[in-house]
């Protein structure tokens, strides 16, 4: 099999590793498409990689995984969505934009929706795998405790905390919590870890940043794959994010500031002076430890580190079934916005 690994933002590659893992032990050949933008922060060189679409109209691929909202209509090969997060109730989240032939869905609360949309609209099938960006919860749980402890033994503290907003101007946190996380770091006992989303308002990025080089105990971090984050942190601070969703099948709590989720199982609130005594709550009582488990059963129930095996699995059964697609029909405006997006298809 011929795999296209297709990616538009940086935040691609932690989700398609574990893809491009088991396509190797399958002795399976594929391409990763990395956009010129992002072209810097792609971890894998030595790969087969290319920016340019034409390459990947030579390719000749039998499936192209997609964890974003958009990939080019005329590219032969089973279009495959794998989203990039779990944060259902984000505009969009469930719009059909009708570039996929497949959404391989992460639990219960996404495949039920998918499915609904898939009766409407006829043109797409749907099959539940997990989400590969999680299957490290499964196979290295523990593989950051070392340095977890070396970071509080060189701060002297003893709880690790992560503050990670969404970028969306609408719904983050981060004009209205600077200050508060200055007062969270008067407790030493506190080191207070910053990733923010690479989408985020360079503005609040750069006075995040010179709090950070401030304040000792305040770590900004521009690491791109906030697993390791997630695994080492005792608490999350957030908002809207489908980053609360990850942590939260850690089974560890989390704080959010106005959050639209439909399921909230955490502790949400609109006032942003709270969040010292919340943090302090959160950690010492976790009075939202039992109501977790809802989420953990809807959103992703796969704890067996194997969902990007799943997902390849599903793919080839599919297409032994079905065959593979030469391209995807679309309306004349869907094909006009690829166009835009990724130019027009080379003539053969």
């Amino acid at each position: 099999m011929k795999a296209i690994l297709f990616c538009q933002n940086n935040y691609a590659f932690g989700i398609l590793e574990p893809i491009k893992q088991v396509l190797e032990s399958n002795n399976d050949n594929y391409i990763w498409f990395i956009k010129e933008k992002i072209l810097n922060d792609f971890p894998h060189k030595t790969d087969n990689f290319t920016t340019k679409i034409s390459d990947l109209e030579h390719y000749n691929s039998d499936v192209i995984f997609v964890p974003g909202n958009e990939v080019p209509y005329f590219l032969k090969g089973l279009k495959t969505q794998v989203f990039h997060g779990l944060a259902g109730e984000k505009k969009g989240h469930f719009r059909i934009r009708h570039y996929f032939d497949l959404y391989l869905t992460q639990g219960p609360y996404f495949t039920n929706r998918f499915n609904e949309l898939k009766n409407t609209h006829k043109n797409f099938e749907v099959i539940e795998t997990g989400w590969p960006k999680l299957d490290v919860y499964g196979q290295g749980k523990n593989k950051y405790n070392t340095y977890k402890t070396e970071l509080l033994e060189k701060h002297k503290a003893k709880k690790v905390i992560l503050y990670a907003p969404t970028f969306s101007p609408k719904l983050t946190s981060a004009p209205f919590l600077i200050n508060q996380i200055k007062r969270l770091a008067n407790n030493l006992d506190y080191i207070i870890l910053l990733k923010f989303h690479p989408l985020m308002d360079n503005d609040w990025i750069n006075r995040y940043k010179e709090l950070a080089n401030k304040i000792p105990n305040i770590i900004f971090q521009d690491e791109k794959n906030i697993i390791k984050f997630l695994l080492i942190s005792d608490i999350l601070i957030s908002d809207t994010s489908s980053v609360i969703y990850e942590f939260i099948l850690l089974d560890k709590p989390v704080i959010t500031f106005n959050s639209i989720s439909e399921n909230i199982k955490w502790e949400d609130t609109s006032n942003y002076d709270e969040l010292v005594e919340l943090v302090d709550t959160n950690l010492t009582k976790d009075p939202f430890a039992k109501s977790r488990a809802f989420i953990v059963k809807q959103f992703h129930p796969y704890n067996d580190g194997k969902s990007a095996q799943r997902m390849v699995e599903a793919v080839k059964s599919y297409i032994n079934k079905n065959g593979v697609p030469k391209k995807r029909e679309l309306s004349f405006l869907r094909k006009l916005k690829i166009h835009s997006k990724f130019g027009r298809p080379h003539k053969k």
